[in-house]
C-alpha cells in the first residue's frame, strides 16, 4: 500500500509577521485569569528552544528527501524560525522578577539536551510527535475561540497566527519520517512511533503542568492549589488538553497521516488574514 502524503495544494508560507506583544507585561494577560496565563506563558517559554530543536531534526535529513517534501522543509524551516524570534520577544516581556523564567528555561533545555543526545533519528521522532501535539492545539485554539475573547489583540493575533501555520506545516516533519524509514518495516515504523508518543504525551503534559504550577505559586498559590488549579484547566474546564484527545488518539491508528483531520477549511479565513498582513 503506497505511503500517504501531504495534500498537494498544502503549501507552507513563511510569513515574516511581527507582533506587539507588549500586553504581557500585564501579569495575567490571558482574559484576566492567573490559570491560563500560566499555562500559556509556560507553553510559550517551550518554543524557541522547541522550535530549534524541530528545524535542525528536519535539516538533519534534508538531503534525503527532494520534490514537494523537499520545498515543505525549506519553508518549514522558515516558518519555525520566525515563531521562535516571536516568542521569544513575548518571553523577554513576562515579569522574570517575580515568575520562575530561567528556572522553566533551564529545565527545558535539559529535556532538548536529552534529545538531542540520541542523534537525529531520536530528534525526528520526538519532533513528529510534538508537532502532532501541537497540531492539536492549534485545532483546539480554532474552534474554541473563547479562551482568547478577553486577550490583548496584539497577542492573540500571534497566538492565532501560530495556530495557523503549525496547522498548515503539522505534516512536514512526518513526511520526512515517512521518507527516510522507508525501508523500515511498516511494524517497525508504527511501534517507534507509538512508543515515543506514548512517552512524550506523558513527559510533556506533566512538565507543562508542573511548571504552570511554580507559575502560580508566584503569584500567591500553595503548591496544592496550583495543582489543582492547573490540572483542572488542562484537562476539565476548559480542558486545554482534553478538548483534543481524539485528534491526540488518531497518531495510533495503523496508516495513520496528519491530514487525515483535514481542517483546512477551518483555519482558511485566518489563513487569508495573516497571507494579507505578510503580503504589505
Amino acid at each position: 500500500m503506497a505511503m500517504k502524503q501531504s495534500p498537494e495544494d498544502v503549501t507552507i508560507i513563511p510569513r515574516d509577521i511581527r507582533f506587539d506583544v507588549s500586553g504581557a507585561q500585564q501579569e495575567h494577560w490571558m482574559d484576566g485569569d492567573p490559570v491560563a496565563t500560566a499555562v500559556m506563558n509556560t507553553l510559550s517559554l517551550t518554543f524557541p528552544d522547541g522550535e530549534r530543536l524541530f528545524i535542525d531534526a528536519v535539516r538533519a535529513y534534508k538531503d534525503q528527501v527532494s520534490g514537494k517534501v523537499a520545498q515543505d522543509v525549506k519553508d518549514f524551516i522558515a516558518q519555525e524560525a520566525i515563531h521562535a524570534r516571536e516568542h521569544h520577544l513575548l518571553n523577554k516581556v513576562i515579569n522574570r522578577d517575580k515568575y520562575p523564567v530561567e528556572r522553566i528555561e533551564g529545565m527545558i533545555r535539559e529535556r532538548i539536551a536529552f534529545s538531542r543526545a540520541g542523534g537525529p533519528m531520536r530528534m525526528l521522532i520526538a519532533t513528529i510527535c510534538l508537532e502532532h501535539f501541537t497540531a492539536m492545539l492549534a485545532d483546539m485554539r480554532a474552534l474554541h475561540q473563547d479562551m482568547f475573547s478577553k486577550t490583548d489583540p496584539g497577542i492573540e493575533r500571534m497566538w492565532r497566527w501560530h495556530a495557523m501555520e503549525e496547522t498548515e506545516h503539522k505534516a512536514v516533519t512526518y513526511d520526512v519520517f515517512m521518507e527516510v524509514t522507508k525501508d523500515w518495516s511498516p511494524w517497525k515504523r508504527y511501534v517507534r512511533r507509538c512508543v515515543a508518543m506514548a512517552l512524550i504525551s506523558y513527559y510533556f503534559t506533566r512538565n507543562i503542568a508542573t511548571y504552570s504550577g511554580w507559575m502560580l505559586e508566584a503569584d500567591g498559590y500553595t503548591p496544592d492549589e496550583a495543582e489543582k488549579a492547573v490540572k483542572n484547566f488542562l484537562w476539565k474546564k476548559p480542558g486545554f488538553f482534553a478538548r483534543g484527545w481524539k485528534i491526540w488518539i488518531s497518531w495510533f491508528k495503523p496508516g495513520f497521516h496528519p491530514w487525515d483531520h483535514d481542517n483546512r477549511a477551518l483555519m482558511a479565513e485566518w489563513k487569508s488574514e495573516f497571507d494579507l498582513v505578510a503580503a504589505e
